[in-house]
């Protein structure tokens, strides 16, 4: 996959992913604002999506001056997108606000770590992980601020680096996670009880 997007692979370096729709209620303006900062971090960048040409035009412009690092494909394409997935370690979806989400449920059951604005439904489905009670399957902040994102994803970006087993344990949990309608159900009838 990474040949294929033309990333250059490399050693201990995360591969964070943009599965979306390109509009501004994802957060993407938050991303445009630190994507610098972003890139001086050891990490690559893969985007898949179609939407605002102000966003689409920032990830080819993205592609174009970091090579080998980030990858962008404007459009969808469904069998693309699960590959991502599944090559990726981290999502990122720093929404303005989303009242379900499905992407963070996807990339967690790959192995994918979402890494979200914690909002809505990416409040409600990712735990944000606490390394002092080794716990959570993803990382999240509150305020709707750029470098917020920014030191969120320096914090993933060290502990991927540095401590391989808790991200290790983070992975499996989030893969762990059951959010089928069975779930559901079962919180529904222990609610009614």
């Amino acid at each position: 996959l990474q040949m294929e997007l033309g990333l250059e692979p490399a050693p201990r370096t995360p591969i964070a992913a943009i599965v979306s729709r390109l509009t501004s209620q994802k957060g993407l303006d938050l991303v445009e604002r630190v994507l610098g900062e972003i890139m001086e971090q050891n990490i690559s960048l893969v985007v898949l999506g179609a939407g605002e040409a102000r966003y689409e035009s920032l990830f080819r412009w993205a592609a174009w001056r970091y090579p080998g690092r980030v990858a962008a494909k404007i459009g969808y394409d469904e069998d693309l997108a699960h590959r991502i997935y599944a090559g990726a370690d981290m999502l990122l979806v720093p929404s303005l606000f989303e009242p379900c989400g499905l992407t963070q449920m996807i990339a967690m059951r790959y192995g994918a770590l979402p890494l979200v604005r914690q909002t809505g439904g990416l409040f409600d489905s990712v735990n944000p992980y606490n390394k002092y009670e080794d716990s959570g399957d993803g990382f999240g902040f509150m305020n709707y601020n750029a470098h917020e994102l920014l030191f969120t994803v320096q914090h993933a970006v060290e502990l991927y680096a540095n401590d391989a087993p808790a991200w290790g344990r983070m992975v499996k949990r989030a893969m762990a996670r059951d959010f089928s309608f069975r779930q559901s159900a079962l919180e529904y009838e222990k609610l009614y009880r």
